[in-house]
């Protein structure tokens, strides 16, 4: 199966943010701009455009694309076709990070040992080291990649200039800058008093433009990082205390009780962990009409719920039911108000949790961090536990995405 085989039709270029290229005409994409990447035996897929051919074709079974082109607004960048997310070679990739992730967990308290003895170390390479690790595994803050001039202004945590944190005493930094798709971050944090004194040592005599960490660039933390655990990255970072929050989070706070009251525990954990990745949304524009359409079923509700317990007292007390708005009586035995109260209140707990839950989540994205960040055996095994069915918490993209999680057995931590 194959993911994303379109290519983009041409038309202005939109961009996030406020992109340098925004309204520069992106142009078709034709064959001749197109390299493929197939088996060597494989036949050549025909050119859908008559007299045109493609621009190359390839047999490297080392790389997992199986076309790409040059981004026509960024020529430096390339858009790629790949295998779809519930491909085998997908799965198999996918549970590669997570277990590298797992894997960190037996390294992490000597790494962040290493990097406490090194907020004071007279090498200001390695202090800017030990402050940059640290905030990535505070803050669960991106690298950050060198920007050129032609693209959107965002950063990371290499990337950081001064201006972009304030420190506040007695031992606050707040952040503010743009990360990645310009999307703001803006986090106000307690750190260690040696990674506050290092803040305001590297900001000393410089300007607000400057770089924070001018020892510093993504390449050298990279090679700084995989020194301390094979293959790790800021994203291992970020994969690990995204999926470490879940796992126990829903450990502690899951109770027993109906499934409704076991999602809500499940979204809230997965909201926390958004906030920690600063995965944001803008208030959807039918939120407050979702709101008002609640606010009135429950005030119904209410309503009935009133007249129900004014019937029950006149029957316990043998005096037939006051007429409803349509002029009609309720004729019910007392047992059967009783039940119909029970009902009623357990509707209105249901729509106020419902409300609650909108409310509470209308500006955090929950879907980046279940696709790219959290460990799917952590939800499936919890899932089993709790015997939540699965597709309560996975849509069916991700039920495909993650079939390989599937059959993990309930008794799973991360």
């Amino acid at each position: 199966m194959v993911g994303n085989f379109r290519v983009e039709p041409p038309g202005l270029f939109r961009g996030r943010g406020e992109h340098p290229k925004m309204g520069k005409l992106k142009k078709r994409i034709r064959p001749s701009d197109i390299t493929i990447n197939i088996g060597k035996d494989a036949p050549i897929p025909e050119c859908p455009i008559p007299g045109e051919s493609w621009k190359e074709v390839r047999h490297d079974n080392t790389v997992t694309w199986l076309a790409f082109w040059n981004d026509p607004i960024n020529p430096k960048e390339f858009k790629y076709v790949f295998l779809a997310a519930s491909s085998t070679l997908k799965g198999q990739s996918d549970k590669e990070k997570y277990e590298k992730a797992r894997m960190l967990k037996d390294y992490i308290e000597n790494i962040r040992a290493a990097y406490t003895k090194n907020f004071t170390s007279k090498d200001v390479m390695k202090r800017q080291i030990a402050v940059a690790t640290y905030l990535i595994d505070k803050l669960a803050l991106r690298a950050g990649n060198e920007k050129d001039d032609d693209e959107a202004d965002t950063v990371g945590c290499c990337t950081l200039k001064v201006e972009n944190v304030k420190a506040v005493a007695p031992n606050t930094l707040e952040f503010n800058f743009l990360g990645k798709d310009s999307i703001r971050y803006e986090n106000k944090v307690e750190v260690e008093l040696p990674v506050y004194k290092a803040i305001i040592q590297f900001q000393a005599g410089k300007r607000g433009s400057d770089d924070l960490f001018d020892q510093l660039d993504t390449s050298k933390l990279n090679a700084h990082l995989k020194e301390l655990m094979p293959g790790l990255t800021a994203k291992v970072f970020r994969t690990y205390n995204a999926s470490i929050t879940l796992d126990e989070m829903l450990n502690r706070e899951t109770r027993n009780g109906d499934v409704a009251e076991k999602i809500v525990v499940y979204q809230h954990a997965n909201k926390e962990v958004a906030i920690i990745c600063n995965h944001q949304r803008s208030v959807s524009k039918s939120h407050s009409q979702q709101m008002s359409k609640l606010n009135e079923k429950i005030s119904q509700l209410q309503s009935l719920l009133k007249e129900l317990k004014t019937d029950l007292d006149r029957a316990r007390k043998g005096k037939p039911p006051l007429k409803n708005a349509d002029g009609k009586r309720r004729n019910l035995a007392p047992e059967a108000i009783e039940k119909k109260i029970a009902q009623t209140n357990v509707k209105i707990e249901k729509m106020e949790r419902d409300m609650k839950t909108k409310e509470d989540l209308k500006t955090v994205a929950l879907g980046t961090s279940k696709i790219n960040y959290l460990d799917p055996r952590i939800t499936v095994a919890w899932c089993k536990r709790h015997e939540v069915p699965i597709e309560k918490i996975f849509n069916k993209s991700l039920l495909a995405k993650f079939a390989w999680a599937m059959d993990v057995d309930p008794d799973f931590r991360f």
